[in-house]
């Protein structure tokens, strides 16, 4: 079991590190795709170019030039002068070239420096994309999202992908005002949809957890459960959105798969992230004490009673200092190395419970270095905390 869930942390890091760059803690909490945009990227440029390129004319050192031929206007530079060609001080082999090229420019010294170069597809509607969100970047981020949501499906996966990474960067609130007002039967379609990446289900189910309607639960479920259509990743954005639609069923469904040790570790820290994503955002659909309740259903189970120790101690449950404390008492999980220090680390943060108290002292005679240690990582936590 331990082993399933180090391969499944291994898979979900590498991930990220293709996916996303860091971000903030109010970002998205169902995307995964944080990062640069090719909108962020033409508003750093100075001039977006859009066109053929030809007459590529190599020199003897290596060096030459070629031209573009812009049948589109991007992001406009008075260096420009109204050209329709212009010549880009770089050799490029043009024989055969099917594609339109993305020109991103820099001007140096009165000069045109292009310092990047995406092939695109002729019929493309990647120039009308970016021309657009450069006309909104202005405006406010909920009347933005609401431009990207309509290339969340353009046949251009270029196009595709940068409107869904718009979405990984928003503030969940400018999210959560904007997904109000979308088209539920259109979200629920992608999410029936086979050959939507597994990557953005999550997201999808949040959005129609907003906009759509009580009878659309039953399509998250079947998501859930249904064993031709069983998901393996989002699944922590699916269950947010049940519980949005169909708070009484979706919170009893939940609480089935926490309080299952036979589950399979994926769905149950699905699930823990899934009582993050209230806590943090929506305590008005679900008490925090209730969210706590139910993060503590996973204190008896040895493959996730540290994560639940630790989100506990993230969330302030000082209340709960007697359960956590009381793991010491039941060998099975309290020989987990992991689980004895993420108690240790909730006791010294709940520095006014006097049993959390006696615990430390204890500690500090029994295992004083891995006491100083815990209590470093803890400084550290607080430090990248102030940062942010």
């Amino acid at each position: 079991m331990m082993l399933n869930r180090c391969l499944l942390f291994l898979a979900a890091a590498l991930a990220l590190a293709v996916l996303a760059a860091p971000s903030t803690s109010t970002a998205c909490p169902f995307c995964s795709m944080q990062g640069q945009t090719l909108t962020g990227e033409v508003s750093q440029a100075s001039m977006v170019l859009f066109g053929k390129l030809t007459n590529g004319k190599e020199k003897a050192d290596g060096e030459g030039t070629t031209d573009l031929q812009i049948e589109y206007v991007v992001k406009d530079h008075e260096i420009r002068k109204g050209r329709k060609t212009i010549t880009l001080e770089r050799y490029l082999d043009t024989s055969g070239d099917k594609y339109r090229y993305l020109v991103f420019c820099d001007v140096f010294k009165d000069k045109i420096d292009p310092y990047r170069g995406i092939a695109v597809d002729p019929k493309s509607d990647m120039p009308r994309y970016l021309k657009g969100a450069l006309e909104l970047q202005d405006a406010k981020v909920p009347q933005r999202l609401k431009y990207f949501f309509e290339y969340l499906d353009n046949q251009d996966i270029e196009i595709s992908n940068d409107a869904f990474k718009e979405f990984a960067n928003a503030d969940y609130k400018d999210i959560q005002e904007m997904a109000k007002g979308l088209p539920a039967d259109k979200v629920a379609s992608w999410l029936k949809d086979p050959k939507t990446p597994g990557f953005r289900l999550g997201s999808y189910a949040s959005l129609l957890g907003h906009c759509g309607k009580p009878e659309h639960a039953k399509l998250l479920r079947d998501l859930l459960e249904d064993p031709e259509k069983r998901v393996t990743s989002g699944v922590d954005g699916i269950l947010a959105g049940y519980i949005m639609l169909q708070p009484k069923d979706g919170w009893v469904y939940v609480h089935t798969v926490l309080k299952d040790p036979k589950k399979e570790f994926a769905l149950r820290y699905a699930a823990l992230r899934a009582l993050r994503f209230f806590w943090d955002y929506r305590s008005d659909l679900v008490a925090k004490k209730e969210i706590a309740e139910a993060a503590a259903t996973l204190l008896n189970q040895s493959d996730i009673a540290d994560l639940a120790v630790e989100d506990l101690r993230k969330w302030g449950c000082w209340d709960m200092t007697d359960r956590v404390l009381a793991l010491r008492n039941k060998k099975e999980l309290f020989d987990v190395p992991i689980v004895r220090r993420s108690v240790l680390r909730f006791a010294l943060s709940a520095k006014n419970n006097e049993a959390a108290k006696k615990y430390v002292a204890e500690q500090r005679k029994a295992d004083p270095e891995g006491v100083a240690s815990a209590e470093e990582l803890l400084k550290l936590e607080q430090e990248a905390k102030s940062d942010k």
